[in-house]
């Protein structure tokens, strides 16, 4: 399970793919400590680099990634981790994907709805 920890401080870049249809959900980075316990659990786990420590995907939400598989890039310095989504969204904004803007015309545009209220969920930003 050797993977490449050095080139970005500590961390390797993960990311996250729906098993079923190919899209990439969101991407995140894993330290190593957050690599061995997505391993073990079965459930993605993030480092977060605001926060400077551990998140399990899902821990306020309930919106959980269960892992269906992980391969790691040429360099051993990133992951592809595929996973099913345990909710209706992974994006903390309430989209289903974390790349819901496409750049159209030089303008950011969002083209989907949301998968669930972010509010409801996190609670009010006010």
């Amino acid at each position: 399970m050797d993977l490449d920890f050095s080139k970005s401080d500590g961390l390797v870049t993960a990311v996250i793919q729906d098993d079923r249809s190919g899209r990439v959900l969101m991407v995140g980075h894993m330290n190593d400590e957050a690599f061995r316990k997505t391993v073990e659990t079965g459930f993605a786990t993030f480092y977060s680099r605001s926060r400077r420590k551990l998140w399990l995907k899902g821990e306020s939400s309930g919106h959980r990634l269960a892992v269906k598989s992980i391969a790691t890039d040429c360099d051993q310095d990133a992951l592809l981790v595929r996973v099913e989504a345990l909710g209706p969204g992974v994006c903390h904004n309430g989209f289903e994907s974390c790349f819901y803007r496409r750049l159209e015309g030089g303008q950011w545009v969002e083209t989907e709805a949301r998968a669930y209220d972010p509010d409801a969920v996190y609670g009010s930003k006010a």
